[in-house]
């Protein structure tokens, strides 16, 4: 996958980043790791500037983000409960645990949206549950845009001042992942546990 990422910018410099980066926010294995910090190597090698790679780079993510978050959309409350009311009882969901989590979004959607910005596979997914909660949009375009500036401006930046030696970002950035990866696992257990040990009370 790294040589496809990387033959698709070097042939189509600034739209491949846009595109790249647009389709990594839809099928999140995609690392943007590697789309970025190569990208940032470009400058170096070629016409293409930091500040242009930077701007595709977060045209793309804003892109890809708006596409989740109408997917989202499709799915708000209403749906929700619709679909509630009719597998509820298997789920073991209530309407109240519905109206619960999206009463939590509207309190701490912002900052979640703005923050998940800089974890690696949340920070695509995130758009989701912001569209579900019908987050304000020009306050989701506003912190998505910002917050994938600054993961956007970091990265191309390494890239760049590493020159050929690029990768190395790559490397530390899987061991990065690996740590989220690795607290999300946690995560998940301690929550299916959780709804396990609701399931055996009921």
């Amino acid at each position: 996958m790294e040589n496809w990422l990387t033959d698709v910018m070097s042939e189509y410099g600034y739209i491949g980043v846009l595109l790249l980066i647009a389709l990594e926010n839809i099928f999140p294995p995609i690392p943007s790791e590697i789309i970025l910090t190569f990208g940032g190597f470009m400058t170096v090698e070629s016409t293409m500037t930091i500040p242009g790679v930077v701007l595709a780079a977060t045209a793309g993510s804003v892109i890809g983000a708006v596409l989740l978050y109408w997917i989202g959309l499709q799915l708000d409350v209403e749906r929700l409960e619709k679909i509630t009311d009719r597998w509820g009882y298997v789920l073991r969901i209530t309407k109240k645990d519905i109206h619960r989590a999206d009463a939590w979004f509207d309190r701490y959607g912002p900052w979640t949206v703005f923050f998940c910005r800089f974890v690696p596979l949340i920070r695509s997914l995130i758009s989701i549950p912001a569209g579900m909660s019908n987050m304000k949009f020009p306050l989701f375009l506003v912190l998505t845009a910002i917050g994938t500036l600054i993961w956007n401006i970091v990265l191309v930046s390494l890239g760049a001042s590493l020159g050929n030696s690029w990768d190395v970002v790559v490397e530390y950035m899987e061991v990065y992942s690996r740590i989220i990866y690795a607290v999300l696992l946690v995560i998940v257990i301690f929550v299916g546990f959780k709804f396990a040990k609701r399931l055996k009370k009921a």
